[in-house]
């Protein structure tokens, strides 16, 4: 039986889309905001995988931990995918053989959606697929071996762009990927950590009831690529917010919404220092990045301030 249990005055599903049994890393954030993705998007659904480490621990072989139908695709091609299956459903639906409201959903690793998928992501925008695309973000090609992407950090350490005497580690700064989403004029854009539970769900609940695309982009703490500890990852994850590294934010219609506006942003080094992947930053460095963090979460509000 599907059943509700009342939490703080919301409504939560108790239907897991992502069964027990999975090969996630111990105190993986990513399958944890799964699990939370699930419970907002229910059974009517249609998910389309990309190559990453969600794909890689649901789907060994005869097994699979997805209850819901779920397709896996390439690390550059989930959105044309999940745009194909879009595109018969509506067909379907035209000649009366259809008459389920079935929500496609795509999702991706940072990887595979700010790098390697972005061409395709791009083009089911454009062509204004009713679709929601998810991104599951933990800063690197975890599953492959903790190689850089374009959403790893600033001063981060990857085994693509390992700290050394003669350079920080990563070089670049993080994409910025809700803007570039938002830019193709989407009904709904948001980002989201699982470390924030219900604000997670409400955002994913907003994008079933779009028509249209629409882009949830999610902070996953990653013990494993991250060099953290596995009970910290709730702790960084909020960490991650508060300290304006990650706002959690909406764009509804191209008006910009903070969830969590702070007056004072907690120091950033208090985030960085529980992550053997920053460990090697110079108060100089750590100086840098705490400037441009700031700057951002201005920008970011000023933005709020005048939608």
């Amino acid at each position: 039986m599907n059943t509700t249990v009342t939490v703080t005055k919301r409504l939560v599903n108790s239907f897991e889309q992502l069964a027990p049994g999975h090969r996630a890393c111990l105190g993986c954030g990513e399958a944890l905001a799964v699990r939370l993705v699930g419970k907002a998007l229910g059974q009517n659904v249609i998910i389309v995988s990309a190559t990453g480490c969600m794909e890689i621990i649901s789907s060994q072989y005869p097994f699979t931990s997805w209850e819901v139908p779920w397709i896996h695709t390439l690390f550059e091609n989930a959105s044309a995918v999940a745009s194909g299956i879009e595109a018969g459903i509506r067909a379907l639906s035209r000649k009366g053989e259809f008459n389920e409201k079935t929500k496609v959903v795509a999702m991706g690793g940072d990887g595979a959606t700010s790098d390697i998928g972005l061409q395709a992501l791009s083009g089911a925008l454009e062509r204004r697929h009713n679709f929601i695309y998810i991104c599951y973000d933990n800063e690197a090609y975890m599953n492959t071996g903790v190689q850089r992407s374009s959403a790893t950090p600033y001063g981060a350490s990857t085994t693509t762009s390992p700290a050394s005497k003669i350079t920080i580690g990563q070089t670049t700064w993080k994409k910025n990927m809700p803007a570039i989403v938002a830019a193709h004029d989407v009904p709904y854009v948001a980002t989201a950590c699982a470390s924030y539970p219900f604000d997670l769900m409400s955002k994913v609940q907003k994008a079933m009831n779009v028509d249209g695309p629409s882009y949830i982009h999610i902070l996953s703490v990653c013990p494993t690529g991250w060099r953290s500890s596995t009970e910290s990852v709730i702790g960084l994850g909020r960490l991650a917010v508060r300290t304006g590294i990650f706002p959690l934010y909406e764009i509804e219609d191209g008006r910009y919404k903070l969830n969590m506006q702070m007056d004072k942003l907690h120091p950033v080094e208090e985030y960085l220092k529980q992550q053997g992947r920053f460990r090697h930053l110079s108060p100089e460095v750590i100086a840098s990045i705490q400037t441009r963090v700031n700057a951002d979460y201005a920008k970011l509000k000023e933005k709020a301030t005048r939608s």
